[in-house]
């Protein structure tokens, strides 16, 4: 089986100084164009460089989401995730969020909205496969579920994504 990451590596296991990278192309982002200038950023992220995901989920249904996720935490250095398909939505739990960790090890100011990024991006993709996310928690440890997106869920809110301290 073709691994459903969006990115070809031929290496097993990403590289963990990426995490730099991100962060400040947040703090630019967050500081030059504002709240909503990042936030136009990580959707415009999940809605096109991530689009063979969403393709990948829309055929794929929830078992979809899982095989992706499984793959991006194996491949993710330092990570610990537990991803679990149930009938109706999957259930990624985060116990150490391998940019956070990686970041903190290395003494980095943390972009205090970072957690955010994993609604918007997800968000984006899950979207047009027909999908959508909910995330709890953040600062190193989170809970995303993913279902189908249907009238009389609960929208997120952003209140329940914890900040990273400064």
């Amino acid at each position: 089986m073709r691994v459903p990451l969006p990115y070809t590596d031929s290496k097993p296991i990403g590289a963990a100084d990426f995490y730099f990278a991100i962060n400040s192309t947040f703090r630019f982002i967050l500081k030059r164009f504002g709240m909503r200038g990042l936030r136009r950023y990580w959707q415009d992220l999940g809605g096109e460089y991530f689009a063979p995901v969403s393709k990948l989920w829309r055929r794929r249904g929830l078992p979809g989401v899982a095989a992706y996720w499984r793959a991006f935490y194996r491949a993710e250095p330092g990570a610990k995730a537990r991803v679990a398909l149930h009938a109706r939505a999957v259930t990624v739990e985060v116990k150490v969020c391998p940019a956070i960790a990686h970041l903190r090890k290395h003494r980095r100011k943390i972009v205090p909205c970072f957690c955010r990024h994993c609604y918007f991006v997800s968000e984006a993709i899950a979207a047009p496969a027909g999908l959508t996310v909910l995330v709890e928690g953040g600062n190193g440890q989170c809970r995303q579920t993913f279902l189908p997106r249907q009238t009389g869920l609960p929208r997120q809110r952003l209140g329940d994504i914890r900040e990273v301290p400064c």
